[in-house]
């Protein structure tokens, strides 16, 4: 007789587990004020669990920085590969919208993708510098595609894409920090970025 093997219960491994609640509290507390022995007690480990899987706080920063930059570009590719845009400039749209929404579902990690700490860590750790540069050159990028394909269809005005592209991502992902602030309510301003959007690049 064939003996077989108990199935474990699903779930988040240990190391999974010390991501998502270090992610929380790097969130919320902000890198300094976030203890390694704080996060331990919440998912109820000893602090030596989380230093055998990252040597430093600062490494299990650049790690939950990876997992979350990882996250933003899978969402987007699977947004875009389920939408048929009728051109350029509703394709630009549409990534306005997503760009959004995305940032109010995973509030919780824009807030530490905005918070100071991950630039003046990346002055000096090129992990956390190229974390950064991949997450905003994917956007920008994205944007830059969408506004050559406008300008092969017609849907979008000459202009240089490069440039362009970085300028209304910025207007975006400034909305978001907004946001993130409690300043202001990004989708209060939603249809006026949309038109300005759009006079910047309609023929």
């Amino acid at each position: 007789m064939v003996k077989t093997r108990r199935s474990r219960k699903s779930g988040p491994t240990r190391k999974e587990a010390i991501l998502e609640m270090a992610t929380v509290f790097f969130a919320e507390k902000g890198f300094r004020e976030t203890a390694i022995g704080d996060i331990a007690k919440m998912i109820g480990v000893a602090d030596g669990t989380v230093f055998y899987h990252y040597k430093t706080k600062e490494d299990l920063f650049v790690a939950v920085l990876e997992k979350f930059k990882e996250q933003l570009i899978q969402e987007s590719r699977d947004f875009l590969a389920g939408q048929e845009f009728a051109d350029g400039l509703a394709m630009v749209k549409g990534l306005v919208g997503f760009y959004l929404g995305l940032a109010a579902r995973m509030e919780e990690r824009f807030l530490l993708l905005h918070r100071h700490y991950p630039y003046k860590l990346a002055e000096e750790n090129p992990n956390c510098r190229r974390h950064l540069e991949d997450i905003y050159d994917f956007f920008a990028g994205t944007f830059e595609q969408a506004i050559r394909r406008g300008q092969e269809d017609g849907s979008i005005r000459e202009l240089p894409a490069h440039k362009t592209a970085l300028l209304i991502f910025t207007m975006v992902d400034g909305l978001v920090r907004i946001g993130t602030y409690r300043l202001y309510q990004p989708g209060s301003l939603y249809d006026e970025l949309v038109d300005s959007v759009q006079r910047m690049l309609s023929r």
